[in-house]
């Protein structure tokens, strides 16, 4: 008992002298970094495994979400799906383990950081269990009916639930936890949860940068979580080992131990504005953030390393936030709530204003270099307002005791599960981008008005000013991508839905599909050749066609002129009724008993559906590097679509013009695995290739048998664009560009796609070696 009350003592001790080193340096860094091995190591060490946990933290969310997106289908709801359950775990273990942690203590005399090395642990071991519960949830959802149906989303919330819930609450209470060590260490630290948020946000950081630019595309998804369980096992190896040689409480004296982890009660604990104000920047945060990834997305573009980009934003801003206040708490000059608020009444309206597409689109409609640069810094003074005010906030309620911390900290995730939920399903169809951020800002100046008096009325006259004037113009005067597209085109219509802002515009031929101010497609007789080549090319007359990704319609319609069964499966609700705006005869066409619309994630249609058919054509949303498109190219995909092939099937995929090579050659690997014949042909006026796979041998006909191989409609089909020219010129056109497989793919075989690897989406160091080679 002796040896277990000097062991205390002595950690006491060196975390109360690594305290005082921290009160008398100017930052954050030199804090951790001077002074001996001695007075730093306690939170040197603190810093270090809340870092590495909140690193290993992001990584889970990264990679779930994207084995969610290859079990459950690309869509909306799942994505809001695992956000609010990913949340809902961390508010419900950090409340769990604020209420839990002084009974754990009291009980056992363990210290808790026993309880967080355990902790730390579990979560580690749910790298390996969230895949396979994941396997199991997708086999019980293909019962669950289409994609928007409210049975599918009940079921698919309870799978997600049911596989990474345990983990996420988990990972909620290592902030109670950590909380309530280090209470037991300086029974008078009053501020320990903004230290572990600045260590938790700086971790988390890295982990956005790290796993987007490094790790996916060096490790692939399974081994970047073993990386990331790697330091969950790490952490709790060494918070163990802290934790032993700490020894145990002393026993026999309960009245001790107590208050260790006794709250104390101050003035600011009563305030009933703190917890309404923690719930508000959790809800607005997490909102902000559905509604800038799609908001941006015109100017930030549709890669991986875009969103990787907002979130390193978002994350460092609010680093820098929790860094300024804690050099604030040592000088002892900690900025009020008024003024917080009177900032964050002005930042919560830069984003909208600066994110004015007249301000990076030139007369010839190209973006400027710098607009994502400008996109990015938009976002920052919010964040770091909120990255000050969030641990200020929390800090004041909990005053270091871990229930009341844990209770503050919960309320504030809470907020963070409602945001994303109400900002796809309410504030998205309804109001759109700009308006809906409007929205979520809007608490913002209205709190700020409640409270303002305590600040000098020539600034509160300053920042109001300010406020109003940026809230006038976001209203009024912003433009945003359809309120640039209806200003520049004529016959624009503009269509919003939970999983995308789809806006159609031109007339004629010229009409052009844009998905969240991104170029889908247009009327090109590609687009036709898509279904009839490989219909023509199907030994024997076909009967059946499945059409992944709906896009302006044009493919399905030129499969229905063949008069056969044709089922197109589209993710977003808006692009299908969109339909009527590129087709005169779009009412005729729908009302065609042989065809049906589904709307759903192809590759999860495919895992629901029993049918077979005679065609599959894959058109996947450009580009091919676009976030989440290797699903659709990936050797597992092509093996589910061959499962789903009659004898003699053809699938066709198309790959735009613009690919990579290097994109190109994974693509056509991964069919060459996958298929035993593997045809490919240049487009007419070379706007992509047709890559055609088939278990069996892919005829090899003339144009004119070609031809004989169409119906009337379909020949009438393919020329509707094609003026002037003959139906076995047109035909020619597009046999006569056959491009030997050899000429495309790598002789490196590895390269290719798979749903663990996807070779087209993460691309970064390949290509930087490839530029640095070329030099």
């Amino acid at each position: 008992m002796d040896d277990d009350k000097r062991r205390s003592a002595i950690a006491r001790m060196a975390f109360g002298i690594a305290k005082r080193v921290e009160e008398t340096t100017s930052d954050l860094g030199t804090d951790m970094l001077c002074g001996s091995n001695t007075e730093q190591f306690a939170r040197l060490v603190l810093f270090v495994l809340f870092s590495v946990s909140g690193f290993s933290g992001l990584v889970y969310q990264v990679v779930w979400v994207r084995l969610a997106f290859a079990s459950f289908g690309i869509t909306t709801p799942v994505l809001s799906m695992v956000v609010s359950v990913f949340m809902l775990g961390l508010s419900l273990g950090a409340w769990a383990g604020g209420q839990t942690v002084k009974l754990l203590v009291r009980k056992t005399g363990l210290s808790a950081l026993w309880f967080y090395a355990g902790t730390e642990l579990i979560i580690g071991i749910g790298a390996f269990a969230v895949p396979a519960l994941f396997a199991v949830s997708q086999r019980m959802l293909l019962i669950a009916g289409e994609a928007d149906s409210s049975r599918y989303l009940l079921f698919s919330a309870l799978a997600l639930a049911f596989s990474i819930l345990p983990w996420c609450i988990f990972m909620g209470a290592t902030f109670p936890l950590m909380i309530a060590f280090v209470r037991e260490q300086d029974t008078a630290s009053t501020e320990s949860f903004s230290f572990l948020y600045a260590a938790n946000v700086l971790g988390a950081m890295a982990g956005t940068i790290v796993s987007a630019t490094v790790l996916v595309e060096l490790l692939g998804f399974r081994h970047t979580l073993w990386i990331a369980a790697a330091g969950n096992f790490s952490v709790a190896i060494i918070a163990g080992f802290l934790a032993f040689n700490s020894g145990q409480l002393p026993s026999g004296n309960e009245t001790d131990v107590s208050k260790l982890v006794q709250p104390v009660f101050a003035k600011d604990r009563l305030n009933r504005f703190i917890l309404p104000l923690l719930f508000l920047t959790g809800f607005a945060a997490l909102g902000m953030e559905v509604m800038w990834a799609r908001a941006f997305t015109p100017v930030l573009k549709t890669q991986v390393y875009s969103f990787a980009l907002v979130l390193f934003a978002y994350l460092g801003a609010t680093f820098v936030g929790s860094y300024i206040y804690r050099r604030d708490l040592r000088k002892s000059s900690v900025r009020s709530v008024a003024l917080l608020l009177s900032i964050l009444s002005v930042a919560v309206f830069i984003p909208i204003v600066l994110n004015d597409l007249r301000l990076f689109i030139s007369s010839s409609y190209a973006l400027a270099s710098w607009s994502r640069a400008v996109v990015l810094l938009s976002i920052c003074p919010f964040c770091a307002a909120l990255g000050y005010l969030t641990p200020k906030l929390i800090d004041t309620y909990g005053l270091g005791d871990p229930s009341q911390a844990g209770r503050a900290y919960a309320l504030n995730v809470f907020g963070c599960i409602l945001g994303p939920l109400v900002a796809s399903y309410v504030l998205l169809p309804w109001a759109g981008e700009r308006i809906g951020l409007v929205l979520l800002g809007a608490p913002f100046p209205l709190l700020f008005v409640m409270i303002m008096k305590s600040l000098p009325k020539w600034y509160t006259w300053i920042s109001g000013a300010i406020a109003t004037t940026l809230l006038i113009w976001s209203l009024v005067y912003s433009v945003d991508f359809a309120r640039f597209v209806s200003r520049n085109f004529q016959n624009t219509e503009i269509r919003r839905d939970y999983a995308a802002s789809v806006v159609s515009s031109g007339s004629d031929l010229e009409k052009r599909l844009f998905v969240n101010g991104i170029g889908m497609t247009s009327l090109l007789p590609a687009t036709k050749f898509m279904a009839h080549l490989p219909l023509a090319l199907h030994d024997g007359k076909p009967n059946s066609v499945l059409i992944i990704c709906f896009g302006m319609g044009t493919t399905y319609r030129s499969a229905l002129s063949w008069d056969i069964e044709t089922t197109a499966v589209e993710l977003v609700p808006s692009v299908k009724k969109a339909f009527g705006f590129y087709h005169a005869d779009a009412t005729q066409i729908l009302a065609n008993p042989k065809g049906r619309i589904i709307i759903d994630d192809g590759r999860r249609y495919l895992n629901r559906t029993r049918e077979k058919f005679d065609v599959i054509v894959i058109d996947p949303p450009p580009p091919v590097e676009a976030a989440g498109s290797s699903l659709l190219y990936s050797e597992e995909f092509y093996a589910l679509t061959k499962a789903h092939l009659n004898e003699n099937g053809i699938l066709s995929t198309w790959v735009p013009a613009d690919t990579s090579a290097d994109s190109r050659a994974a693509i056509l690997q991964s069919l060459v695995n996958s298929f035993q014949f593997v045809r490919c042909f240049l487009s007419v006026d070379s706007m992509g290739m047709h890559m055609l796979a088939s278990q069996q041998r892919i005829d090899n006909i003339s144009a004119n048998q070609f031809a004989s191989r169409m119906s009337a409609a379909a020949a009438i089909d393919l020329l509707e664009w094609d003026h002037g020219v003959t139906l076995t010129d047109s035909i020619r056109g597009v046999l006569s560009n056959e491009v030997p497989s050899e000429a495309t793919l790598n002789r490196d075989t590895q390269i290719r796609i798979t749903d663990d690897r996807p070779y087209n989406e993460y691309f970064l160091l390949r290509r930087s070696r490839q530029d640095f080679g070329h030099r």
